[in-house]
């Protein structure tokens, strides 16, 4: 049976869970209230955080999930991926509207990623 890994684990969820190499990420989400631009700032760096922690990168990313509040934020929001993906290793991604768990969050992330 192969080991399960979990991080950053509380009563409802854990932040990130390890299997077979695979890593899967909660969703993330920024500061409640904040223009969508420093949200997805915020997820980002935990995103790089918890990949980190779990042994990988943001070059190991093989899908990625975006939710925005409003697709009214999209460009404002890809402005910001554009310049955190790494050249070369985009992942397979979909992005899509949804009301988040408060009115506050404008976006919120999902990635699956290969350990290193």
């Amino acid at each position: 049976m192969s080991e399960i890994k979990r991080i950053e684990t509380g009563p409802r969820m854990s932040q990130a869970v390890v299997h077979n190499g695979t890593v899967y990420l909660a969703g993330q989400v920024g500061k409640p209230g904040e223009p969508v631009a420093e949200q997805t700032r915020e997820v980002l760096a935990q995103i790089d955080r918890l990949l980190a922690e779990c042994g990988s990168d943001k070059t190991r990313i093989l899908s990625a999930q975006v939710w925005l509040a409003d697709m009214g934020d999209f460009a404002e929001m890809n402005a910001v991926w554009d310049a955190w993906v790494a050249a070369g290793h985009a992942p397979a991604r979909a992005t899509g509207e949804s009301a988040l768990a408060t009115p506050d969050y404008k976006v919120e992330i999902i990635v699956v990623a290969a350990q290193n």
